[in-house]
């Protein structure tokens, strides 16, 4: 069937919903199915990509083309599009591709001017209702193609209603009606300079070049932008005969869904209006009626209306947004749609249409936009709208909360003691702000990226957290924060939002997070499709504990790192790193091993009989060593005391003087990781014993241990070499007859560009590799994460330099390409080698599509993304069963 640039709804169907846009497309598959749509016409996506092309003009010849098909509507409906006795009225709509609700422009009642006006009014007998369209028809107009505010119109329908005493619109006269067709008039000449016109072929190629131009309008671009639509789409424009709500109490209009949009029960929810048209309905301008009440004012066109919905529904196979007019107890449908719904309805449908036998689990599962999962998993705003925001910053870690503010980590511990809830606000936060992180409800810093230490260990712990709030301002002095104007003191509440990055004032509902017996069953379905792994970052017993509610099949990441940022073992640390005789870092280390073997040990215990992948330690030393300010202050307080205070001032000298020693100018590319295990061994040394005394301890008491140990940082072969050297031999010494009750392995964190380049090589001494894309992506691009996105990458994204911010959607064409080269070499020269990601790009959606394209084992991410992953996995898998690659927006259309 040939798609003509100006098309019949008779001809084409759902299919054709790249050139007809989805709602053209579905008037066309309605039309032919027999359901009641008024007869009518669309102008393709292709005329509107033309028109931008010829500097936003109508190609040559559309215009005529679409006054050639109104003649059919002519014929159709026995009226003459401008006759002044038997006039044809249309309705001209956009339709784009993607739904795009509410963002672009509508025109109803064309074909109306001042003779054809009273042409109706005979034809239908009705003055009032003729020139009540006009009315609608000339504000819409003024609004649509002329750009003026539809305030202005409003203020003078309310004069008019003020000067007759009418509380609604609909108790307007005849008289006042037409007093305010010539008052609009004169208001659309004074803002224009130029008459309404009243030529019809004038008014319809106004319509229509005014529809493409709303595909560029400030509000449909901020949606395209927030829901991934691409530029080059367009809009359709959809003419349709006119079928009026309006004619008096026979008639009416609504919006109908065939399933709740907010539960997903299987109820009919939606609202209509009696004597009105389809904008007194979306427009506010009325309070509509409950659906169910049409049953008993049209029980007729009610029971019509609910056989179309059922028809429709089996037909689409999915809930739909239907539109539909009474004109005179005849019920006509304008418009069908795959429906908009919430994360907890859009779970609810899937599952139940499967159920019903509708469509498959796999079906069933691509209709879930993972993106949407993160509010049914975190506590969230009870209502997204009404509230004044201080600033927005980085969206660290999902979730909302609230509590009273405070400044400092020693208060927000001591005040959750005293059984308030509190959100701690920060400069930044370091290792040594732990216990205030675990005090609070949420943290918000006002420097940092999402990676920052503060967004790190909240996404650990579930927390929510809004990172690099730059435009608010901390006066530590006064303890206060301002921010657009709003002054907050220590004490004040706040609500903040980790999805939407929102600092709020005052204290906002929120709303508890429901793992829904829908949402379970669609897990149970991910988890039979998927064939990638799922497992999690976690770096405590609580966070081993929490994966495993949440469905991961092992650990694939445990940072050694964070399990010393508590109080009690930061000192320790602290005391390790600055010791400069090896027997004092000794000492230290003899005190931390019992600590990591019982940290170890639990975690063991918890994910029996499934992997567990341990980090060595990898500290950018500026987060572990003690603050020199903080040092050099104590060290001037002391000075002016009198007394014997000789040893600790040396000693705070000597701390000094080592803290200055071990600074670096870029710490994230220094003395870290395996480079630290090399300069130091007894460090590693140590933790690989904990490790493996743990391991042993477990193994008997019957425990399955699979231990995986990581090597990170490597960039060559030779370090990976030499610390795999390392602990083989501690696992022979610590395990001794046992070992052959351990299958442990051995690997590296891929992170630096050169171990990418050199897999083959590496893989020679390596089981596994896991890639820490965070580290591989600042280092590719040569961007400092925290310093990017503060500064310049959202710049970048929103004039498309780059598609996304690489850290959070991986770059499948820099670093991708480094970790496809890589999977590939590593097991050429190892075919047994396992590969995954186990930074954040492990609970992104489209990062996820990499992975199962590449070949990955497993994907590993926080417990709190496990089920988005689980079922983006599942996802990935059916479109790599079907060959169909993910377009950019597909996780929207999804939904």
């Amino acid at each position: 069937m040939t798609i003509r640039r100006v098309n019949s709804f008779r001809n084409g169907g759902k299919e054709d919903v790249v050139l007809l846009g989805g709602k053209g497309a579905n008037l066309a598959e309605m039309t032919n199915t027999g359901l009641p749509v008024p007869p009518g016409f669309t102008i393709t996506t292709e005329v509107c990509r033309e028109f931008y092309r010829s500097g936003r003009r109508l190609p040559a010849g559309l215009l005529e083309e679409a006054l050639a098909a109104l003649v059919e509507l002519e014929e159709e409906q026995d009226r003459v599009f401008g006759h002044v006795e038997r006039p044809l009225l249309v309705s001209v709509r956009s339709g784009a591709v993607t739904s795009m609700p509410g963002m672009m422009d509508t025109i109803l009642n064309l074909g109306l001017n001042d003779e054809t006006v009273e042409g109706l009014a005979k034809l239908t007998d009705n003055r009032r209702f003729a020139y009540d369209c006009y009315r609608r028809f000339v504000q819409m107009y003024g609004s649509v193609v002329y750009n003026i505010e539809a305030v202005h119109f409003e203020r003078l329908i309310q004069k008019e209603k003020q000067l007759t005493g009418c509380m609604e619109d609909q108790q307007l006269s005849v008289e006042s009606l037409m007093s305010l067709i010539e008052q609009f008039k004169n208001l659309i000449e004074i803002r224009i300079g130029r008459s309404f016109p009243q030529d019809v072929k004038q008014q319809l190629q106004g319509a229509i070049e005014a529809v493409f131009l709303s595909w560029s309008s400030p509000r449909a671009k901020v949606y395209r932008k927030v829901h991934h639509i691409p530029e080059d789409q367009g809009t359709a424009v959809n003419v349709q005969s006119m079928v009026f709500g309006n004619m008096g109490e026979t008639s009416g209009t609504g919006v109908l869904f065939t399933r709740n949009p907010s539960t997903g029960e299987d109820v009919m929810f939606g609202e209509f209006l009696m004597n009105a048209q389809g904008e007194d309905v979306v427009g506010g301008t009325r309070t509509p009626c409950p659906i169910a009440e049409l049953q008993e004012a049209m029980p007729d066109a009610y029971k019509e209306l609910s056989l179309c919905a059922k028809q429709l529904e089996l037909h689409y196979r999915d809930m739909q947004d239907i539109e539909f007019t009474i004109e005179n107890g005849k019920l006509y449908l304008l418009q069908t749609r795959n429906a908009k719904r919430n994360a907890r309805a859009a779970l609810k449908v899937a599952a139940d249409l499967a159920r019903e036998g509708l469509i498959s689990k796999e079906e069933a599962l691509m209709r879930i936009d993972v993106q949407h999962l993160n509010h049914l998993l975190h506590r969230s705003l009870n209502s997204e709208a009404g509230h004044a925001v201080m600033a927005t910053g980085l969206p660290a870690s999902p979730g909302a909360a609230r509590g009273q503010v405070v400044f400092e980590a020693d208060t927000a511990e001591e005040w959750k003691r005293a059984g308030k809830e509190v959100i701690l606000v920060r400069l930044e936060t370091t290792p040594e702000d732990i216990h205030g992180v675990i005090a609070a409800e949420g943290i918000v810093t006002l420097r940092g990226g999402m990676t920052s230490h503060a967004a790190v260990v909240a996404r650990g712990m579930g927390k929510p957290c809004v990172c690099g709030c730059e435009a608010m301002q901390l006066d530590e002095e006064q303890q206060q924060l301002t921010g657009n104007g709003i002054t907050i003191r220590e004490g004040d509440w706040i609500t903040i939002d980790g999805g939407s990055g929102q600092v709020i004032p005052g204290q906002l509902e929120l709303r508890e997070a429901d793992l829904s017996p829908e949402l379970m069953l669609i897990l149970g379905w991910a988890d039979e499709v998927r064939s990638m792994k799922v497992m999690a970052n976690a770096d405590s017993p609580v966070d081993a504990r929490k994966a495993r509610e949440f469905g991961a099949e092992g650990i694939g990441l445990c940072r050694t790192e964070h399990m010393f940022f508590s109080q009690t073992r930061l000192s320790i640390v602290q005391q390790m790193i600055v010791a400069e005789k090896e027997t004092d870092r000794q000492a230290a280390l003899n005190r931390l091993l019992p600590m990591q073997r019982s940290d170890f040990e639990e975690i063991f215990r918890e994910m029996d009989g499934c992997p567990v992948t341990i980090r060595l330690l990898d500290p950018p030393l500026h987060e572990f060593l003690p603050n020199i300010e903080e040092l050099t202050e104590r060290l001037t307080a002391l000075r002016s005391k009198e007394g014997e205070t000789l040893n600790e001032r040396t000693e705070l000298e000597r701390m000094i003087r080592r803290v200055r020693d071990l600074q670096e100018s870029n710490p994230m590319l220094g003395q870290r990781g395996c480079r630290l295990g090399i300069m130091f061994p007894e460090i590693y040394e140590m933790q690989v014993e904990a490790i493996f005394q743990a391991v042993l301890r477990c193994i008997r008491d019957g425990i399955s241990v699979l231990p995986q140990v990581m090597i990170p940082l490597v960039g060559h072969v030779n370090e990976l070499h030499l610390l795999r050297n390392m602990v083989d031999e501690v696992a022979e010494q610590v395990l001794g007859e046992e070992r052959r009750y351990c299958s442990y392995k051995v690997g590296t964190m891929i992170e630096v560009p050169r171990a990418a380049l050199t897999a083959g090589e590496i893989a020679r001494s390596a089981d596994f590799f896991s890639f820490g894309t965070n580290d591989l992506t600042q280092m590719t691009f040569g961007y400092s994460r925290d310093d990017a996105e503060g500064k310049f990458l959202a710049h970048y994204v929103e004039n498309k330099l780059l598609p996304h911010n690489p850290f959070q959607v991986l770059d499948t064409e820099g670093v991708g390409k480094l970790i496809e080269m890589a999977v590939a070499q590593g097991r050429a020269r190892n075919p047994m080698l396992t590969t995954s990601i186990c930074g954040e790009h492990g609970g992104d959606y489209e990062s996820i599509m990499f992975c199962q394209r590449i070949g990955l084992d497993y994907i590993s991410c926080s417990p709190y993304r496990l089920p988005v992953s689980r079922i983006a996995a599942a996802q990935a898998h059916i479109r790599m069963q079907s060959e169909v690659l993910p377009q950019e927006g597909d996780t929207q259309k999804l939904a």
